[in-house]
């Protein structure tokens, strides 16, 4: 019988139940990893205001009662326009009683690390306790979790956990369970309603009951669909979905990409070295299950968009296919573990130990392997620098702060991005005359940023001496005076308003 031409998906029991010290002794394991290596680079000024900054302040918006409007993103800026995750409201108790940037970034950490009980727990129950541990290996230090560890925070974070039961939900034959864990994608991130309309395609076409996989389906086709064309350019100032562009700008209009997606989905080679490692942790095996299917709707958007950040491994945009992976593994393995095969034994542990070296291999180029570096534990001049100017900025101001600064400041002050910039035109070029003039309080510029490993960001988002030229205006035309200046790192504050022209 062919691979898709196989029955449905069957609990099997070859052990008795799993130890709950094991799944949750690897949760708790891979939190306090993943906890290290984000607040260390937080410690370490490596954090962003895009997007650490811009998380908090829509979560501490929340846990005031207010509305998620984020200055960093623009005056009176709604981030449900920019992205649809209203879920984020869910973390506002925790930030109300710890109000940090370390609050999501721990929070981040607790939900990456709680997608491993599943998987792990599904791992034991059908192929066995050892298989257990090579599987939770496999996930939790896999490189798409890595990479979205150790990059601020991000509300797909909310959606890893989620989909991971979902997945064992399907492997156990609880249809409605499936769904019920999955619903709550179309609260995370408009595209993945697109997921949930897969976890029903794979209901109605692996034996569950066909009317629940077909609803399921049309309810994440029609909710993502509506976010995108109704909700989102609600909210947004412009009053159009701020991502469309991804898909349709190359070409002038988004049928126009569609119908060059055969040409393009692969082009350029980044595209296909990021479409083979997403199934590395694998070792491959993945694709021999039709559980992979469920990757293919963010597979599709990163690969069809024109936005370069998508087609790599960096930053958080890797993390929901890796429980979709390393379900993938489990289930192909379970399908070999079911046959009469006299080496169906050997081939299971021969499968999960090439998993193991697939994982030891590639861990060295991903971001957990920060934690063995000497620069991650020492705190360098420079740093001791911005926080000593930073502590001259009181609680309550509002700040023009230099990207890797705002995070700092987030909790308790008022920041935008320096120098400020259009939010509807996304400008990454520079052009002064469109640049508002500066009316914070105070002004926080670093000349040089850390450009630690793994992601370089520059002097995002103008260059270096377009910075430092705006820098120069505001101390000469419009009333800031030098507080101090150390290491770089310039500190100014609003003494009076100059109405003087350019």
């Amino acid at each position: 019988m062919s691979r898709t031409a196989s029955p449905p998906l069957v609990p099997v029991t070859v052990n008795p139940p799993t130890p709950r010290l094991l799944v949750w002794g690897w949760a708790a394991a891979l939190c306090a990893l993943y906890a290290t290596v984000a607040v260390r680079r937080h410690q370490l000024l490596r954090t962003t205001g895009y997007d650490l900054g811009i998380f908090e302040q829509a979560v501490r918006a929340y846990a005031e009662l207010r509305a998620p409007v984020v200055p960093l993103r623009g005056e009176d800026f709604n981030l449900l326009g920019d992205h649809f995750h209203p879920l984020l409201a869910a973390l506002a108790p925790l930030y109300r009683l710890w109000p940090s940037p370390l609050c999501l970034l721990v929070a981040q950490s607790a939900l990456l690390a709680l997608a491993v009980v599943p998987l792990a727990r599904w791992a034991a129950r059908a192929l066995g306790r050892r298989a257990a541990h090579a599987v939770a290996a496999a996930y939790g230090l896999s490189w798409g979790i890595a990479s979205a560890a150790a990059f601020d925070f991000h509300e797909v974070a909310l959606a890893v956990p989620l989909l991971a039961w979902s997945l064992e939900a399907l492997a156990r034959q609880r249809w409605r369970a499936a769904v019920a864990w999955a619903a709550p994608l179309l609260l995370i991130k408009e595209d993945l309603g697109l997921t949930l309309a897969a976890v029903g395609a794979c209901i109605a076409l692996r034996g569950g009951p066909r009317t629940l996989g077909l609803a399921t389906a049309a309810t994440g086709l029609i909710g993502s669909a509506v976010e995108i064309t109704l909700l989102l350019p609600a909210f947004h100032p412009g009053g159009s979905y701020a991502h469309g562009g991804n898909l349709g700008e190359g070409y002038g209009s988004l049928p126009a990409a569609l119908a060059h997606a055969p040409l393009d989905a692969l082009r350029p080679d980044i595209k296909a070295m990021t479409l083979v490692l997403v199934f590395a942790p694998s070792a491959l095996l993945a694709l021999r299950s039709p559980l992979s299917l469920i990757a293919v709707p963010t597979l599709a958007w990163r690969m069809l968009s024109q936005n370069a950040f998508h087609w790599g491994t960096a930053f958080h945009y890797s993390a929901v296919l890796m429980p979709v992976v390393v379900a993938g593994l489990i289930d192909a393995l379970t399908v070999w573990r079911r046959t009469d095969h006299p080496l169906a034994a050997r081939h299971v542990r021969a499968s999960l130990a090439t998993v193991l070296a697939v994982t030891l291999v590639m861990l060295p180029s991903f971001p957990l392997a920060l934690l063995v570096q000497r620069a991650t534990w020492r705190t360098t001049p420079h740093i001791e620098a911005a926080r000593a100017l930073l502590a001259e900025i009181p609680d309550g101001a509002t700040v023009a702060a230099s990207n890797r600064l705002i995070p700092q400041l987030t909790s308790r002050c008022t920041v935008v991005v320096f120098p400020t910039f259009p939010v509807q035109g996304q400008l990454y070029a520079y052009d002064r005359t469109r640049l508002p003039r500066p009316t914070a309080e105070w002004i926080v510029f670093d000349r040089r940023p850390p450009e630690a490993w793994p992601y370089r960001t520059g002097h995002w988002p103008y260059p270096l001496r377009q910075q430092e030229a705006e820098l120069a205006a505001a101390e000469k035309r419009y009333g800031y005076q030098r507080v101090a200046r150390r290491d770089g790192i310039t500190l100014l504050r609003r003494v009076q308003a100059r109405q003087t022209g350019d």
